[in-house]
C-alpha cells in the first residue's frame, strides 16, 4: 500500500472514530481539504501520522474540541467581497421591504463578521428592528468569539474600506469602540442576532427564511454533502427567498438547482422560484 493510500485509510478511520465517539460527521467533507488540515494538526501536535491522532481523540475531549476548531474555516472579514453586499443593498433590500418581518440565516458564520455586516446593512436600511439574523456554525469556540463581537483593532482599516466599497452610508467608526488594541462592536448590532450551533452535515432546516448566506463553505464539501446542504437551503427558504453563495460555488447544476434562478453571476446570488410549477419570477 502506497503512502497516499495509507493516509486515505488513516483518514477514513479517524473520521469514523470522530463520528462514533462524538457524533460529529465530517465524512462528507472534501478529502483533499481534510488531509491538508489533518497533516497540519499532526505537525502542530508533535505527532507523526494521522493515525496517531486516533487515540488522542478517543480519550481527550479537550484535544478533540481543539481539532474541531482547527478544522473549521474561520478566516473571514466584515463586508468581504463588497460587491456582494452592494448588490444585496441595491437589488435585494427593496424586495425584502415588502415583508413585515425578516428571517435571515448566515450559515457557517465562523467568528461572526458576516452576520454583523448584515446587521449593519439592515440597520442602515431601516429594517433591523423588524429582523432576526440566525448565525450558525458547528464550532462552539468560533461561536463564542462571534457572540463577543470583539476583533483585532488592526482589522478595522480593512473592514472600513470594505464597508464603504459595499455602499455604506455612515462613518464605520460609529459601529465599534476601539480600546487597547481591540475593537468591540456596538451592542445594538447584537440585539437581533442569534448565534447557535448547527451542523450543515447532520442538522435540519431553519424554516421560513427570506435570505440565506453561506459563502465559501460548500467548497469544502464533497458532491453528496453539497447536494444535501443545497436541498436544506431550498427547504428553508420561502418562495422568492434569496440564496447567497461563495464566488466558486454554484446551485444550478445541483438536484435542487431547478428551483432557483440566478440573479447575479459575479455575486453568486440566486432566488428561489415563486411558484410550485417553477415558473420564472419577474426580472428586476
Amino acid at each position: 500500500m502506497g503512502t497516499d493510500e495509507l493516509e486515505a485509510l488513516e483518514l477514513d478511520l479517524l473520521l469514523e472514530v470522530v463520528y462514533r465517539r462524538y457524533g460529529r460527521d465530517f465524512r462528507g467533507y472534501s478529502r483533499s481539504h481534510l488531509t491538508r488540515r489533518m497533516k497540519n494538526i499532526v505537525a502542530r501536535s508533535g505527532l507523526e501520522t494521522i493515525a496517531d491522532l486516533i487515540p488522542r481523540i478517543l480519550r481527550d475531549e479537550a484535544f478533540f474540541e481543539k481539532l474541531v476548531f482547527q478544522l473549521s474555516v474561520t478566516l473571514t472579514q466584515m463586508f468581504r467581497d463588497p460587491h456582494v453586499f452592494k448588490f444585496i443593498r441595491t437589488k435585494i433590500i427593496p424586495i425584502l421591504r415588502a415583508y413585515p418581518f425578516l428571517r435571515i440565516w448566515v450559515a457557517g458564520c465562523a467568528t461572526g463578521e458576516e452576520a454583523y455586516s448584515i446587521a449593519i446593512l439592515l440597520k442602515e436600511e431601516g429594517l433591523y428592528g423588524n429582523s432576526v439574523i440566525f448565525a450558525t456554525d458547528f464550532n462552539d469556540l468560533a461561536l463564542e468569539k462571534a457572540r463577543e463581537g470583539i476583533y483585532d483593532d488592526g482589522q478595522m482599516r480593512l473592514f472600513t474600506a470594505n464597508y464603504h466599497e459595499a455602499g455604506g452610508i455612515e462613518s464605520f467608526s460609529r459601529y465599534y469602540h476601539a480600546h487597547y488594541g481591540a475593537a468591540a462592536l456596538d451592542q445594538s448590532l447584537k440585539e437581533n442576532v442569534v448565534f447557535a450551533n448547527h451542523n450543515l452535515a447532520t442538522d435540519s432546516v431553519l424554516s421560513e427564511m427570506h435570505m440565506i448566506l453561506c459563502r465559501n463553505v460548500l467548497i469544502y464539501f464533497d458532491r453528496k454533502l453539497q447536494e444535501r446542504v443545497l436541498s436544506l437551503f431550498s427547504e428553508s427558504l420561502v418562495r422568492g427567498g434569496f440564496l447567497c453563495l461563495g464566488s466558486h460555488e454554484e446551485v444550478q447544476f445541483s438536484i435542487p438547482g431547478d428551483q432557483f434562478s440566478r440573479m447575479d453571476y459575479e455575486a453568486r446570488i440566486f432566488r428561489k422560484l415563486l411558484t410550485r410549477d417553477n415558473s420564472e419570477w419577474a426580472p428586476l
